[in-house]
């Protein structure tokens, strides 16, 4: 009986990547909040996580080729060029800054929320398996 570490723990590695990404991305929406002609970033998270259990990758890179069943693969949301999208800005400054400091925290604040949902998520899997080997 085959064991896949993939399957045990599901969507929720490919979306912890993901929101790591967008973590970074909203903090420095926020760190350029004063910076002129800044314009605000975001990624589609929907989209890339239906893409990466699809089986396709996040960022549209060509997959990791494997010779064998057994060969170790690489996580299937690589992170290396998202294709960013540009926020929508409500009203944007007279120096061409489309940051709304309340809206970039308020996506942040989500982002953690549910980025920690994915790690607790995750960290009972990983004890359940811990349980399993250990035969407590």
């Amino acid at each position: 009986m085959g064991f896949s570490i993939d399957q045990v723990f599901g969507i929720h590695a490919d979306a912890l990547l993901l929101r790591a990404k967008r973590a970074e991305i909203l903090a420095s929406n926020l760190a350029n909040a004063d910076t002129p002609n800044y314009k605000a970033r975001d990624i589609d998270f929907k989209a890339l996580l239906r893409q990466a259990v699809d089986g396709g990758s996040a960022t549209g890179a060509l997959p990791l080729a494997v010779t064998h069943a057994d060969d170790i693969r690489g996580p299937s949301a690589g992170l290396g060029a998202l294709q960013l999208l540009y926020r929508v800005p409500l009203q944007p400054a007279l120096d061409g800054n489309t940051v709304n400091a309340q809206v970039e925290e308020a996506a942040f604040a989500e982002n953690a929320v549910k980025y920690e949902a994915s790690l607790t998520f995750l960290n009972g899997r990983i004890r359940g398996i811990m349980t399993a080997l250990k035969g407590n």
